[in-house]
Parts: C-alpha cells; structure tokens; sequence
C-alpha cells in the first residue's frame, strides 16, 4: 500500500481517527491527574539478648540471625503468609527486602536487617500496614524460639531501627504522556486502515456481485 493509499484510507475513515483521539485525550487526563500512592517503608534488625561480654546488642548481630530472619522472610512470603497478614489488616502490595547492609570489614547480606514496605493509597494506610507486617513478623521470630524451648532471658527481638513512615511515589508524566500519545496514533491509524480494508473487502463480494445476471424468459 502506497502513502497516497494510506492517505487516502485515513481520509474516509476520518471518524476512527476522533474516536482514537478522543479516547486518547481521556487517557492523558488521567495521566495528568494520577490517583495518589504510597509508600510506606520501615527498617527492622533482629537483635541478640543482652550479655555481659556483649552488652550493645548491636554489636553482636552473627550471620546465623540473617539466617533465622531469612526464614521468617519465607514463611511470611507463602501463601499461608499472605492469608496470614491478610488476616491482619495488611492489603495491597507490600515487600520483604533483607537489606544490604556491609561495609569492607562486614560480609554484605549478613547482617540480620530487614526493609518492609507496603503500598497504600493514602500514608496512613501504608504506614499501618507496615506496623502490622512488622508484628506478625516479630510474632513468627518468637513462635520459632518457643518451638525449640529457647528461655525468654536468651531470645532474640526483632527491633526497628527506622521508624515507619510514608512517601507518595512520584512517577514521570512526560512519560507516560509521550507513551499514551504514542499509543493513541498506532491505534487510531491501525484502528482505520483495518476497517478500511474490511469494509472494501466487503464491498467486492457484495451479494449482487455474486448472484450474477438474472435469465431472461423467452
């Protein structure tokens, strides 16, 4: 098909064209006006007891914590986990991230911290949610320690480290402007040219075409 064809094409199916444009400028508004999101995001280290060779809890945080934190991280992100903080008020999308936290004298991924974060459509409603992972979480960490008969002296707690608190993700309009306008003009020109040729695929074997001259009696 020449441009002159295609041109052509749009030009009967000028109606595709303002339907996809009208579509499309629905589209950008709400591209422009976004529904507000959340992030809520807080940070949580599981700490060793107090010990009078190591009495900064903190400066004791052993690989085999990452370990046992890790554990909980799987447990949580089952589906039994999920039915779990479902149960517990936690809604949405959320995340269990262990954090990467060494430095040159500290092995990465060793250290018993972890990121929880949960997506809301308003703070408050992120940063409850995080509460709330962070309590079933702290729960599991203690049910493991009563099933193996650890004494409540020598447990380990999980401790947060940076409070929960909220951000409104910000994305990129242009962006998604650019791609929404991108979107609309494949559509609209696809959207044409295809009804185009269907209805001049149509016209050619139209009934009257096929029925052929009628016989005439003598």
């Amino acid at each position: 098909m020449s441009p002159g064809n295609v041109a052509a094409a749009l030009l009967r199916r000028w109606y595709v064209l303002v339907v996809a444009l009208l579509l499309t400028a629905a589209g950008a508004y709400h591209v422009m006006r976004p529904a507000p999101e959340y992030v809520g995001s807080a940070v949580v280290v599981l700490k060793p007891a107090v010990t009078q060779n190591q009495p900064n809890q903190l400066t004791n945080l052993q690989p085999p914590l990452a370990v046992v934190s890790y554990a909980v991280v799987q447990q949580l992100e089952s589906a039994a986990g999920a039915r779990e903080l479902e149960a517990a008020g936690v809604h949405g999308a959320y995340h269990l991230v262990p954090r990467n936290s060494g430095t040159s004298a500290t092995p990465r991924y060793l250290i018993p911290s972890l990121q929880v974060q949960s997506q809301a459509s308003g703070a408050d409603a992120a940063v409850t949610a995080v509460r709330r992972i962070i309590d079933v979480y702290a729960k599991h960490v203690d049910a493991l320690q009563t099933a193996q008969g650890v004494p409540a002296g020598s447990r380990i707690t999980a401790s947060v480290v940076v409070s929960p608190s909220a951000a409104e993700v910000q994305g990129t309009k242009s962006r998604a402007l650019a791609g929404t306008a991108l979107l609309g003009l494949a559509g609209g020109i696809l959207g044409a040219l295809w009804l185009d040729r269907y209805a001049m695929s149509r016209r050619e074997v139209s009934p009257g075409r096929l029925a052929g001259p009628v016989p005439v009696a003598n």
